[in-house]
């Protein structure tokens, strides 16, 4: 039986409800898409990948510095909120900055999305293959490269098919995970404090202090951008809450309200964690510290056998606290696969990539070609930077950072552009739609380009790259990766224009109902 396609672009118009793709509406509710915007997020798996990293750079200034990257992103979700309101289109990015700025940044902000979903899937994967192993005790093959590809590559499969089946299966399935999740978090925490306060934790254990919570304290600039968007990288992921809105209940508002309440929620449970973690560890770089190199890539497993014990109901807890970085790779894995494939649905419902793109699941009602597409994408991207090089791998996380500001920034400064004929309506609209995602824009964008400055440098990640012309300057792997992937998706629009120009000629995307309404 062949699979049905959704309408031609054509015939789609914008407002709510206008770009009916088929996907199966009504399926979630407020809660399940919070849920999914949280789940996404993957809050323990970006904890134990990145706060060692965090405080490697600026040492007890930590807990401030999760307050100032979730600024921007509480700004950006608001961006998020209005545009969805306006136009509930599972593209988010894509087509807002299609109508806002025209189809070449559009398509540029949808391949950014694809990018650095991608990008992470390879990450997730490593995570969620190491982890399998050290929760069954085989920490031996838990180092193996192959064999943790081998489990990362079959969770991908997995999660993509769960994807494939449908959208409710999905979200029912993250319920269970999340819980998990935030229930040992703060088990961690909890147990953390009292140690410290009760006078049980170790010597490196100092209280709760209102110095952390300094800027000042943070030595330069330099160290404020890679820390903060480093910060970044743990909140990204809510805007997943808000690539499912045409399958959700009340879709030009629930989604929007979804992507705010996700945020709020994560920086409590972030300062709490990150907070109650540096009392209790100290941020040395030896031992239990949070800066020890040694456990910078985790610091929650060397963190949850000294705060829970090895013996009886410790030992209990510590397999507890793998199990949920486990599920929380795995869970953001399946939820990677969601933004991405409604992602490239939606540009194909436009012209801007292949019609197959489009097609739709006649008894799941969930994109076909774009779910597997994505699961088949981030194979390839795992299983290439696995031969290449670990290092490679562990610098392909840092540059996520820059595609993520990318296509924040971006859809920040749409919200503004779509929205301009109504800005002075009322105080509401100007703060909503335009001060609040614009200054998230521009924090972004100010991020952006200091990383990119940062980031170049040669001594910066774990590898570097020598340009194959004059100068022959050598980069650092993480820039090279991130700004990388931006321009082969600048290389790849160019061809698709050549091949296909009807979207880039506007011919296939309509004007936004407030161009429509002032002309």
């Amino acid at each position: 039986m062949s699979l049905p396609s959704v309408p031609p672009a054509a015939h789609l118009s914008p407002g709510p409800g206008a770009t009916d793709k088929g996907l199966k509406d009504g399926a979630l509710g407020l809660f399940s898409s919070t849920v999914i915007g949280l789940v996404s997020t993957a809050p323990a798996y970006s904890l134990a990948a990145t706060l060692g990293v965090v405080v490697a750079i600026v040492g007890y200034q930590s807990p401030i510095v999760i307050i100032l990257a979730f600024i921007p992103m509480f700004l950006i979700a608001y961006g998020y909120k209005e545009l969805n309101r306006a136009d509930p289109d599972c593209g988010t990015t894509f087509t807002w900055a299609s109508r806002a700025f025209g189809p070449r940044t559009g398509w540029l902000g949808g391949w950014g999305i694809v990018a650095a979903d991608i990008i992470v899937m390879a990450n997730l994967a490593q995570i969620a293959g190491a982890y399998g192993f050290q929760l069954v005790g085989a920490d031996g093959l838990a180092r193996d490269t192959f064999w943790v590809t081998v489990v990362g590559v079959a969770w991908i499969a997995v999660m993509t098919l769960i994807c494939y089946i449908g959208i409710e299966i999905s979200a029912n399935l993250q319920k269970v995970l999340l819980t998990i999740e935030i229930v040992v978090l703060f088990l961690l925490a909890i147990t953390a404090l009292v140690k410290v306060y009760g006078g049980t934790a170790p010597g490196v254990s100092s209280e709760l202090s209102w110095s952390w919570f300094n800027p000042a304290r943070i030595d330069s600039l330099d160290d404020l951008t890679k820390s903060v968007l480093a910060g970044v990288f743990i909140y990204w992921g809510w805007d997943t809450a808000v690539s499912v809105n045409e399958e959700t209940i009340d879709r030009d508002r629930t989604p929007g309200r979804a992507a705010v309440i996700s945020t709020v929620i994560l920086l409590l449970v972030y300062f709490m964690v990150t907070t109650s973690a540096q009392a209790f560890a100290g941020v040395g770089d030896r031992g239990i510290g949070l800066a020890n190199p040694d456990n910078s890539a985790d610091v929650l497993s060397s963190l949850g056998a000294e705060v829970f014990g090895t013996a009886g109901w410790g030992e209990i807890a510590t397999k507890l606290l793998i199990l949920m970085v486990l599920t929380s790779a795995a869970a953001s894995t399946q939820t990677t696969i969601l933004p991405t494939a409604r992602t490239t649905l939606s540009m194909a419902a436009f012209k801007a990539v292949p019609d197959r793109f489009a097609r739709i699941h006649p008894r799941f009602l969930t994109p076909t070609w774009s779910t597997v597409g994505m699961g088949l994408a981030s194979i390839a991207f795992y299983v290439m930077l696995t031969r290449v090089s670990e290092d490679v791998l562990a610098d392909s996380i840092g540059s996520v950072g820059l595609v993520i500001a990318f296509y924040y920034g971006l859809t920040g400064f749409a919200c503004v552009r779509y929205h301009r004929r109504v800005l002075t309506r009322s105080p509401r609209d100007l703060w909503t739609k335009g001060i609040m995602p614009g200054l998230g824009g521009v924090l972004l964008l100010y991020f952006f380009v200091n990383a990119c400055r940062v980031y170049s440098a040669a001594d910066y990640g774990s590898t570097s790259w020598t340009l194959p012309f004059p100068p022959h300057r050598q980069l650092g792997g993480v820039f090279v990766t991130g700004i990388g992937a931006l321009l082969l998706g600048a290389v790849l629009m160019l061809v698709y224009r050549v091949i296909r120009p009807a979207f880039f000629r506007k011919e296939t995307i309509p004007v936004s109902a407030h161009e429509r309404d002032a002309d």
